[in-house]
């Protein structure tokens, strides 16, 4: 395979934020509508490919998300980044069609035991039901994507083999989505398994938008990053300070962190097109807004380039 570093036309890589969605949705202090639309429009100019902006989930079942409609009403939509919303059900996706969203991003899990967790039903009756969402976003010329939670392993089923994966990914495909997400949401993925998966999909649906989504719940984060990268991926998602974490799923911790990731393949020579200074600045204030550290070791080592002064000398 041949360097990004050493290539004249380096590989384009797609980052695609998640901290608004999946990110906040984990924390308990709510943040004013606002702030939400404030650093959106921030990470708007920062180079993405694709944002999450939020949920349509109840109300009441994720409160820090009630305010969804007045979020998507209240951004600026730059040209060239596409704005997608997690829907649950048919309701969440006609409240999201009123707004004008991009992309319907789905999600349920590869393990039985997880989505019953973490949806409240069987796997075959998520399916059923996301069926009918992706046939109301084919009516109304919107994209749907499907994110498979539990896509490497589940700490109640252990790990997912290819073959139940590639079960539901064959099904999602014939159903027609756009884009499947493959998600390491416990953290219990590792590059090898990363790579026969990423092989295996990309052989089986090249046309298909693949995006992995990893979390750094036992410090594979990056490295599972960059085997998907070399296994031919160019999307990912990732949250800004390493925000988020499934409450479904015991030991799970935050997702990669974006600013981490960026600086890491940028540093490789790939085309990230991303402004990681402004990624910085953004992680920062929200440690402020939530007033502690974040788990991203960038933010407090700073980039490589970085130059101390010397320790004095007595």
């Amino acid at each position: 395979m041949t360097s990004a570093l050493s290539s004249q036309n380096p590989k384009r890589i797609y980052i695609q934020e998640v901290v608004t969605r999946d990110g906040f949705q984990a924390e308990s202090q709510f943040v004013p509508t606002e702030e939400k639309i404030d650093l959106i429009n921030r990470l708007s100019r920062a180079g993405y490919a694709k944002i999450e902006v939020t949920s349509f989930t109840s109300p009441r079942a994720i409160p820090m998300l009630a305010d969804a409609e007045a979020v998507m009403r209240g951004i600026d939509r730059v040209p060239g980044v596409e704005y997608t919303v997690l829907i649950p059900n048919l309701k969440g996706a006609e409240r999201a069609l009123s707004v004008g969203v991009d992309e319907f991003n789905l999600v349920m899990s590869v393990s039985e035991a997880h989505n019953q967790s973490n949806l409240k039903m069987s796997r075959e009756d998520s399916f059923k039901g996301l069926a009918s969402v992706i046939d109301l976003a084919h009516a109304n010329n919107t994209a749907a994507n499907i994110s498979l939670s539990t896509s490497f392993g589940c700490p109640m089923a252990g790990i997912t083999s290819l073959s139940e994966l590639m079960h539901w990914v064959d099904r999602f495909a014939d159903a027609g989505v756009r884009g499947i997400t493959v998600c390491d949401t416990t953290g219990m993925a590792n590059p090898a398994q990363v790579q026969a998966v990423c092989e295996a999909v990309q052989i089986k649906y090249p046309k298909l938008q693949w995006t992995l989504h990893f979390h750094n719940t036992r410090g594979m984060g990056l490295a599972n990053a960059l085997a998907a990268v070399n296994s031919g991926i160019d999307r990912f998602d990732s949250s800004l300070g390493g925000l988020g974490g499934c409450p479904y799923a015991p030991g799970a911790t935050g997702n990669i962190c974006t600013e981490e990731l960026v600086h890491m393949l940028d540093l490789m020579g790939f085309k990230t097109n991303m402004q990681i200074d402004t990624l910085l600045a953004c992680s920062k204030d929200l440690q402020l807004l939530f007033g502690r550290t974040l788990p991203s070791q960038l933010l407090m080592a700073g980039k490589v380039d970085r130059v101390y002064e010397a320790p004095c000398q007595s």
